[in-house]
């Protein structure tokens, strides 16, 4: 093997890095992974580096975003033209200087669009658009480029064309041509990491797969791959994957913690290895390993937010909108950081009241019941209907000479207003403030034991870590009683809810009396 095309090859990271959110695409789909924001095994480009960020640049939010657009590039983002032999390293740090801001992407994107689609010329296209994220592009374009012997730049082109498939879920055609570098090039890991991870996700692709013994047929391909190929890094993050799959937790850590050692900078084991550390509860390690994905520069937009998540976690608030921060420099549509940012500068600064919280809760909820989960007489009901009173909300606003004064409604109908609304610890024309200590007094009479209160519990009474909340709010749970609706495997299916916070609901809702669906 030539001097030129093992530098080709060669890799201080792993090969994955992953597309600019709003892609479709994935290189691997990993659906076997218990959690994920975004899927680490996703081609896209990570945002500015962290350390380009201060958290007290958010009082400038506007004058930076006009500052920005005035930004002249001078010389290219990088020089894909004119560079010596180039290797997929080179396209990976690359990569991470083209996705620094809008501006640099754009003014990179031109001069990819304005290359020749032959010769040379059109193999560095093909780069570009690897660079880019355009995998159907890339695909195209390198196809006839990837020929083994055609020139030095051959084997980075077919590496790169096969990482573009892999994006698009042709595992299949991906698979061959990883598995002609790894007998091209038998002395390198990095094809046949990639040839046996093509394979596994094309075996977890078919509509009967079986996870388990898919992952013990190729733990035993990996184990026995020439080289003490299991031992590498590579090697390392495969196992810890066919871990994962099997559930053997502790087992997928060990392997993630020895691939780190082996090599601190592979991205898809570090990417995986936090947020598995993250789903048990291991929060401090978690943040140590999403940190140095950052400094390493392979933060994408699911270790950013990933990371916001586990420092609001732990008070860290400012930190936290840095890294939503950096998430909208690079993506100033997306809603979620938006959102996230947002709860977190408010949290840098604002006082919060709990116990004020709870009661409003409390009391919203209540003046949320519809008028119809009471017997009433007809007449009643109709009067209400008419007056378009409809839920114990607008009958408080109500006084009684507005319904007296309103005809067919009598004292009688009265009467049974009025007790409803003392059941529930209200009156007509009662004040919020009023109502809010009246709702706050009456609940602590009815106690715990009664069970309809218990399942209208607002789901701030349970105090849950942001994570946890976040998690049953965007499922949109407003009680106790909406909680207990949804099922274990429906939580671990949502974003960065783990075992840990699994068991911190499930004992909340236990001292309440209370399981979630099926168990």
């Amino acid at each position: 093997m030539s001097s030129d095309t093992q530098a080709n090859l060669s890799s201080s990271e792993d090969p994955t890095t992953t597309p600019p959110e709003g892609q479709e695409t994935q290189e691997a789909p990993e659906s076997s992974a218990p959690e994920a924001a975004t899927d680490p095994g996703e081609e896209a480009a990570p945002p500015a580096p962290m350390d380009s960020f201060s958290s007290e640049d958010l009082l400038d939010d506007a004058q930076e975003e006009e500052e920005e657009e005035e930004v002249v590039i001078e010389g290219p983002v990088f020089d894909l033209a004119t560079s010596e032999t180039l290797s997929f390293t080179d396209l990976e740090r690359g990569r991470s200087n083209v996705f620094d801001t809008p501006a640099h992407r754009e003014h990179f994107r031109r001069m990819v669009e304005a290359m020749a689609t032959d010769g040379d010329e059109g193999r560095r296209r093909g780069f570009g658009l690897w660079m880019l994220a355009d995998y159907e592009r890339c695909a195209e374009v390198l196809e006839p480029y990837a020929a083994e012997g055609s020139s030095p730049e051959a084997p980075t082109a077919a590496y790169a064309r096969a990482r573009a498939l892999m994006a698009l879920h042709r595992f299949e055609e991906a698979s061959k041509i990883f598995e002609h570098l790894t007998t091209a090039h038998q002395n390198h890991p990095r094809p046949l990491a990639a040839w046996i991870e093509s394979d596994l996700e094309a075996r977890l692709a078919q509509p009967d797969a079986d996870p388990e013994a898919i992952a013990a047929e190729f733990a035993e391909r990996v184990k026995k791959a020439p080289g003490g190929f299991a031992d590498t890094s590579d090697g390392r993050y495969l196992l810890g994957r066919l871990a994962e799959l099997c559930r053997e937790w502790d087992e997928a850590l060990a392997h993630y913690a020895a691939g780190r050692e082996a090599e601190p900078g592979h991205r898809s084991l570090l990417t995986r290895y936090a947020r598995l550390a993250a789903q048990w509860g291991l929060d401090d390690l978690a943040i140590e390993l999403y940190e140095e994905l950052v400094e390493f520069g392979s933060a994408d937009r699911s270790v950013l937010l990933n990371l916001g998540v586990l420092y609001e976690d732990c008070g860290r608030d400012a930190d936290a909108a840095a890294c939503y921060d950096l998430v909208l420099k690079n993506d100033g549509a997306d809603r979620r950081a938006a959102l996230y940012l947002a709860d977190a500068v408010a949290g840098m600064d604002m006082y919060y009241d709990e116990d004020l919280e709870k009661k409003e809760d409390r009391l919203n909820q209540i003046l949320r019941i519809p008028i119809t989960d009471f017997e009433l007489s007809v007449r009643a009901r109709n009067c209400l209907n008419k007056m378009q009173i409809t839920t114990l909300g607008d009958l408080v606003q109500r006084t009684e000479q507005e319904l007296l004064s309103y005809k067919n409604f009598g004292e009688t109908s009265l009467t049974e207003i009025k007790e409803i609304l003392h059941s529930k610890g209200l009156r007509l024309g009662m004040p919020r403030e009023e109502a809010v200590a009246s709702i706050e007094a009456h609940a602590s009479r009815v106690g715990s034991g009664d069970r309809s209160n218990v399942m209208n519990k607002p789901i701030l009474e349970l105090q849950l870590s942001i994570r946890a909340r976040r998690t049953v709010e965007t499922l949109g749970c407003l009680t106790v009683g909406d909680i207990s609706k949804h099922s274990a495997e429906e939580l671990l299916g949502m974003p960065n809810f783990g075992q840990t916070s699994l068991q911190e609901l499930r004992n909340k809702l236990q001292e309440l009396g209370v399981r979630l669906k099926g168990d």
